[in-house]
C-alpha cells in the first residue's frame, strides 16, 4: 500500500474516523471487486495490514462430506490434505490473491479513502453549520439565478430563497449581508444551508448584537412581529426595576434601532414595553396611535379599542398594518373603534368604574409618546 494511502487515512483519522472503520470499508469493496472480476470463491476474506503495507485474500471453504459447490465447500478428504487436524463443520482458509490483484486493490482503496475522505469533510461542515440553525451570520453575495441568492458563508454556499429575501431589497455580487440561518439539510452533494432575510428570528439576533442589556439577559424581547422590509413591532420586558427596557433598545438619539433599521432596507420598527396585563400591552401595541381605552373579552381573547377621532387612522395603519401587526405581536384580537363612533355605540365612556384602566392607559400613551413619535413622524403626516 503506498505511502500517500496511508498518509491519507491518517488524515482521515485526524479528522474523527479511526482506521479500523476505513480498512473494514476498504476490505468490503476489495470482496466485491474480487467476486466481479474472479469466479474463484464466493466466500472471501481480506487481511489488510498498514503497518506492513500489504494486503492478502484468502477463500473461506465449509468441511463437508459431500460437495455441491465448490467455491464454497471443501470435501473432508481434501481438507485434510491441507491438516491432518480439519473436521466436518470446520472452515478452511486458502490464500487466492491473484497476481493482479494488486493494481485493483490499490485503485479500490483509493476511491474509498477519498469517498470516506469527502463525507468526513461533510459531516464537519454539517455539524458545525447544524448547531448554528436559528443564528445570525455575516455573508457574501457570490452569486444569483432568478429564484435564488447564493451567499458564501464560509466553507459553504448558503441558498437566500426569492421568499426570504426582503421585498424590495436588491442584491449584488460580493455584496455583504447578515442572514439568519432557519435550517441545515443533509444531501447527496453535501450539507445544505437555507438563509433568510425576512425572519423575525434574524430581528431578534441583530437586537441582541446591538443591544447590551438584551445580549445580558437584563432586558427579554417577549413577542415580534414583522412584516419584513416594511414594519416591525416588539414587546420588551426589563427584569430589573432600574432599567428603561424600551429606551435601552432605542440607544441615545435612537443609534442602536437606526443601526437595526439600516440593516433591514430602512424597515421601522415599534419597540413597546411588554405587560402581562392585556389593556395595557394591546394600548403599547398599538403605537405610536394614543389610546382612550381597551375592552377585553377574555372568553374570545380579544379586545375593543377606542381611540381619538384624529388618530382613527394611525391606530388602524396604512391597509390595516398598524393593527394588523399589533394582534400578532400581542395575541389578542383588535376591533378599533373611533371616540365618536364609541361614545354611538354606548361603549364609552364606561358607565363602571375604569378610572384605573384610564389612567394606566394615559401613562403608557405618556411614556410610548417620547419613543415613537420622533422615529415615525411621517406615519402622522
Amino acid at each position: 500500500m503506498s505511502k500517500e494511502l496511508v498518509g491519507a487515512l491518517n488524515a482521515l483519522e485526524a479528522k474523527g474516523i479511526s482506521k479500523e472503520v476505513i480498512v473494514e470499508a476498504i476490505e468490503a469493496a476489495l470482496i466485491n471487486a474480487y467476486k466481479k472480476n474472479y469466479n474463484q470463491a464466493a466466500n472471501v476474506r481480506v487481511d489488510l495490514n498498514l503497518e506492513r503495507g500489504t494486503m492478502h485474500l484468502y477463500s473461506r471453504k465449509d468441511v463437508v462430506d459431500e460437495v455441491d459447490d465448490e467455491r464454497l465447500q471443501i470435501s473432508l478428504e481434501e481438507a485434510k490434505k491441507i491438516n491432518p487436524n480439519y473436521e466436518i463443520g470446520d472452515i478452511v482458509e486458502e490464500e487466492e490473491t491473484p497476481r493482479n490483484f494488486g493494481r485493483i486493490a490499490a485503485t479500490t482503496a483509493k476511491q474509498i479513502v477519498t469517498q470516506r475522505f469527502r463525507e468526513a469533510e461533510r459531516g464537519i461542515v454539517y455539524e458545525e453549520y447544524v448547531d448554528r440553525a436559528d443564528d445570525i451570520i455575516n455573508g457574501v453575495v457570490e452569486r444569483l439565478d432568478p429564484r435564488n441568492i447564493y451567499v458564501g458563508i464560509g466553507k459553504i454556499e448558503a441558498v437566500l430563497p426569492q421568499n426570504e429575501q426582503i421585498p424590495g431589497e436588491v442584491y449584488k455580487p460580493h455584496d455583504r449581508i447578515k442572514v439568519y440561518i432557519t435550517k441545515v439539510e443533509r444531501t447527496s452533494r453535501g450539507p445544505q444551508v437555507f438563509v433568510s432575510r425576512t425572519h423575525p428570528g434574524l430581528l431578534r439576533r441583530l437586537f441582541e448584537l446591538e443591544v447590551p442589556e438584551i445580549f445580558e439577559g437584563v432586558v427579554e424581547i417577549k413577542s415580534i412581529a414583522r412584516e419584513a422590509g416594511d414594519r416591525s413591532k416588539i414587546s420588551v420586558l426589563a427584569h430589573n426595576e432600574e432599567v428603561d427596557p424600551v429606551g435601552s433598545c432605542v440607544g441615545a438619539k435612537g443609534a442602536r434601532v437606526q443601526a437595526i433599521v439600516n440593516e433591514l432596507h430602512d424597515e421601522k420598527i415599534d419597540i413597546v414595553e411588554w405587560s402581562e396585563d392585556p389593556v395595557v400591552f394591546v394600548a403599547n401595541a398599538l403605537s405610536p396611535s394614543q389610546v382612550l381605552d381597551v375592552q377585553v373579552n377574555e372568553e374570545e381573547k380579544s379586545t375593543t379599542v377606542v381611540v381619538p377621532d384624529y388618530q382613527l387612522s394611525l391606530a388602524i395603519g396604512k391597509r390595516g398594518q398598524n393593527a394588523r401587526l399589533a394582534a400578532k405581536l400581542t395575541g389578542w384580537k383588535i376591533d378599533i373603534k373611533s371616540e365618536t363612533d364609541a361614545t354611538e355605540l354606548g361603549i364609552y365612556p364606561r358607565q363602571e368604574a375604569q378610572t384605573d384602566v384610564y389612567k394606566d392607559i394615559d401613562e403608557e400613551n405618556d411614556n410610548n409618546e417620547d419613543v415613537i413619535v420622533d422615529l415615525y413622524k411621517d406615519d402622522e403626516e
